[in-house]
């Protein structure tokens, strides 16, 4: 399972788990599905916006295998929305993100990161809001990879740590699990939200 997004994941109640990172690992494996031979002919890519829609796509893979996980349809998924938002989120470095893709080139995974401020971050930090590795991959330690690629980027921009927020159910234990064996800890209660 991937980790849910910090923006955009609510859980039923409205309730996640935030952790962050001083320190952080490897995908979850779906049962009944065949995965892909273990290589290292992976790349790992920062995307641009000619990438957009490559991602988008994933996102609403990655929204559905959320709500199918808690039965709730806590998102509203537009293919044209999330591309065109997106576009425009890279083109203006709003979001970064970098895209894990195949031998052959087709994408099967990424890792999208933003950055915020917060005094006590002690300054600028980043935040993963969504991590997706396809169902069929997650026997390559691509998640392990995209963390890390997410790491040295975050370090290269001088962030303090990254953070990351899983829902406090059941169905992200495994997820939770992740994110604590590459060195993330819990460090708050329930995110809230209000629509504006």
């Amino acid at each position: 399972m991937t980790p849910p997004n910090n923006a955009l994941h609510p859980t039923a109640r409205g309730e996640t788990r935030s952790v962050e990172l001083r320190g952080l690992t490897g995908p979850r494996v779906s049962a009944g599905v065949e995965p892909h031979e273990m290589t290292a002919n992976f790349a790992i890519q920062r995307a641009i916006a000619s990438d957009a829609q490559e991602v988008a796509v994933m996102v609403g893979e990655l929204l559905a295998e959320i709500m199918n996980a808690i039965g709730v349809q806590a998102f509203n998924f537009d293919l044209a929305e999330t591309i065109s938002r997106l576009t425009d989120f890279l083109d203006h470095e709003k979001y970064f993100v970098f895209v894990a893709r195949s031998e052959s080139g087709n994408p099967v995974g990424f890792i999208a990161l933003f950055e915020s401020y917060a005094l006590y971050a002690e300054g600028a930090f980043g935040t993963i809001p969504e991590l997706y590795v396809r169902p069929e991959y997650r026997t390559n330690q691509l998640g392990l990879r995209l963390v890390s690629q997410a790491k040295s980027f975050g370090a290269s921009r001088g962030w303090t740590r990254l953070e990351v927020t899983t829902p406090p159910l059941p169905q992200f234990d495994r997820t939770l699990a992740f994110y604590e064996r590459e060195g993330f800890v819990i460090s708050g209660g329930p995110k809230l939200k209000v629509a504006l």
